[in-house]
């Protein structure tokens, strides 16, 4: 099973200048509940805004420079060379972006873990529009914002419907 993990806004934004638009801890616990113990795949710039390798989990970072190197990840140069080691490691995978990752797996993965943030702000970088021909949603559960969470969120699953 090859899953995307995701936070968007109302119109699919993501990220603005390498970083996250929003900080929910909730958010945090439940990407890290999910990806723990599997390997998750990333871009190099995703890599990079997160700053270190995420513990339990194997990180496999795709980037096309071949002069780039850190310890503690394995580094592959495609999408397709990063699954065949992932699921070597482990059946379950999950993407866990950047926007070009994401839009480069769409067609190839089995479900979509969205936090969908009720928020609109300014942003660069964008999820791709979930086709509802393809993709079933199979659970929602909302989450009111908090002292902790400023925004209200909801956590959705979307299975792909096989057609």
């Amino acid at each position: 099973m090859t899953t995307i993990v995701v936070a968007m806004g109302e119109k699919n934004e993501i990220g603005f200048e390498n970083q996250l638009l929003w900080h929910l801890p909730k958010d945090l616990k439940h990407f890290k509940d999910l990806t723990s113990g599997h390997p998750v795949i990333m871009g190099r710039k995703t890599y990079e805004s997160i700053g270190k390798p995420l513990p339990n989990r194997t990180n496999i970072v795709v980037s096309r420079k071949s002069d780039w190197f850190q310890e503690g990840i394995l580094i592959v140069g495609s999408i397709k060379e990063a699954i065949k080691f992932a699921k070597k490691i482990d059946e379950e995978v999950f993407i866990i972006g950047g926007g070009k990752i994401y839009e480069q797996t769409m067609d190839i993965v089995d479900r979509l873990e969205i936090t969908r943030v009720k928020a609109d702000l300014e942003a660069d970088t964008y999820f791709p529009n979930i086709d509802e021909k393809i993709w079933k949603k199979t659970n929602e559960v909302f989450h009111e914002k908090d002292e902790k969470n400023q925004y209200d969120f909801y956590f959705q699953t979307f299975e792909k419907i096989n057609v």
